[in-house]
């Protein structure tokens, strides 16, 4: 691939997203992002075979202009349930502020537009299997708390720190990310792990 190609792909990542962090709640046509990147239609297609494929690899995109990778190190690191929790916390809460406009637009479409829609599922499967990991730890550990079954616990799990929830503590109520994330996992370990457990 020359590199013009890969500018060409990258100006027409890079336009896709600024428009969904704009139109929050509309839906970005392929002709939208052709005359952003001041580039013809069919030339949007040579890169992205439908407009599913661009959303998903603009979200894509995203997470690794951010270092999503290098931020999950920091789970990856965690040796026992508690800590996955704990990083878990940790990296989604100081991700959602960077990644918000875009969650955002996702969310706003993805009832209407089956492109938003795939996108939405997919990041969300991604997040699913941090829960699932987590919430498996602490089961085989021996430590989640008697009342909940796994699946239970990975759908409590995910509700909880859902962007929803984050939005109407910070954005509508004011908490700091510092206290989010503090009150998070302070509010997780109580729900999820015996009370006979020290919480670390």
């Amino acid at each position: 691939m020359s590199s013009r190609k890969t500018d060409t792909r990258t100006r027409i990542l890079e336009a896709t997203w600024q428009l969904m962090e704009q139109r929050l709640g509309k839906s970005i046509s392929m002709s939208d992002v052709a005359k952003a990147v001041g580039i013809s239609r069919q030339a949007v297609y040579l890169h992205f075979d439908s407009r599913t494929e661009l959303m998903i690899a603009t979200s894509n995109y995203v997470d690794e202009i951010k270092g999503l990778d290098e931020r999950l190190s920091q789970f990856k690191a965690a040796s026992t349930g508690i800590e996955l929790l704990e990083a878990c916390v940790d990296v989604w809460g100081n991700y959602i502020p960077e990644i918000y406009g875009l969650a955002k637009a996702l969310l706003a479409t993805r009832d209407t537009d089956e492109a938003t829609a795939a996108t939405w599922n997919n990041n969300m499967r991604c997040l699913r299997d941090i829960c699932k990991e987590t919430i498996d730890a602490l089961e085989h550990e021996g430590i989640l708390a008697n009342e909940w079954s796994q699946q239970d616990a990975i759908e409590m799990f995910m509700t909880i720190i859902s962007i929803q929830n984050w939005e109407q503590l910070t954005i509508e109520y004011g908490w700091s990310t510092s206290e989010y994330i503090a009150r998070t996992k302070l509010l997780l370990k109580r729900t999820f792990i015996n009370s006979s457990t020290p919480k670390q």
